[in-house]
């Protein structure tokens, strides 16, 4: 799987002083089997409370199981349908679509699957986190426990 999630294209951004720019959303990225247009975030524009960024899950792709360490996730499905596995073991399910919206809390354990062979998923994604996925560990459906879970800033998923 391609990483280059700290790839961020600093010349993209226009500073006009006090309103900041990316036009066309800048270059992509890859993590954890989502593409992600560059965005914004404390990395590029100096935001201290949150990021935002667009992510494209492909054809028969999975954002393989993590939990966000400390900050809320919120996402509007552009295009596509997904599933979410979730919860301790990641035994809940959770189907959205284009038009929903979808709030994960912090520290809740989740893997998701784009549902289609032939159409990616497109969502716009907000995080109360300026730090993007830097606060993002993997999780493994196999723990039950918040003592099995990876370091805080181990953000390998595992093979």
């Amino acid at each position: 799987m391609s990483d280059d999630k700290d790839n961020i294209q600093l010349s993209a951004v226009e500073d006009h002083d006090g309103i900041l720019a990316i036009r066309g959303g800048g270059a992509r990225r890859d993590w954890n089997g989502i593409h992600y247009k560059q965005g914004m975030s404390a990395k590029n524009v100096g935001t201290t409370k949150l990021s935002a960024n667009i992510a494209t899950i492909p054809p028969g792709g999975v954002a393989y199981a993590h939990i966000h360490v400390g900050f809320e996730v919120i996402l509007y499905i552009l295009e596509g349908k997904v599933r979410h596995e979730f919860g301790p073991g990641l035994k809940q399910v959770l189907e959205n679509e284009a038009g929903d919206f979808i709030y994960i809390k912090p520290e809740v354990p989740h893997e998701v699957f784009n549902m289609s062979d032939t159409e990616p998923v497109v969502a716009f994604v907000a995080r109360s986190s300026a730090d993007e996925w830097d606060n993002i560990i993997a999780y493994d459906r196999n723990q039950q426990t918040d003592a099995d879970l990876l370091a805080p800033g181990d953000n390998e998923p595992r093979a």
